[in-house]
């Protein structure tokens, strides 16, 4: 019996994401749990740009969507219940929208994927998959990535 029937999975569609995806789906076919894949956007991130629009956010949302279904299709033909949920919150950060998305679903697992950045490019590129494990109302596993 798996302590773990509830598994949150970010995704952004990167091979490192459909890997931490992969792993979740394994622990939930054998525990008889579900999972929820969220994608999070961050409209405010856009803003910053000069080529700003409502366009470019409807693309967001549509990829963001295309992600989740993706990764929602694999989950069932694994036999794996599954849902998602596209999170769209200005000036969110990915922990804190990640950790209220687990809180919320009264998720017992959050299974991400990290890059595993050291030094100057964990400076320059942040960890989402940090600001997770630190914001987390639930246990993260980290799935290491293949770079």
């Amino acid at each position: 019996m798996s302590l773990f029937k509830k598994i949150l999975v970010p995704i952004d569609g990167s091979k490192t994401s459909d890997k931490a995806l992969d792993y979740a789906l394994r622990l939930a076919h054998e525990g008889k749990g579900q999972v929820r894949l969220v994608h999070c956007i961050d409209e405010l991130s856009f803003l910053g740009s000069h080529e700003y629009s409502g366009e470019l956010m409807q693309i967001a949302r549509e990829n963001g969507n295309r992600i989740l279904q993706t990764g929602t299709a694999t989950a069932k033909a694994m036999g794996v219940a599954a849902d998602h949920v596209l999170i769209n919150r200005v000036a969110q950060r990915l922990g804190d929208s990640v950790a209220d998305a687990a809180g919320d679903w009264g998720a017992d697992l959050i299974v991400i994927g990290t890059h595993g950045r050291r030094g100057i490019g964990r400076v320059l590129l942040g960890s989402g998959s940090e600001q997770i494990m630190r914001l987390s109302p639930v246990p993260v596993l980290m799935i290491r990535g293949f770079d």
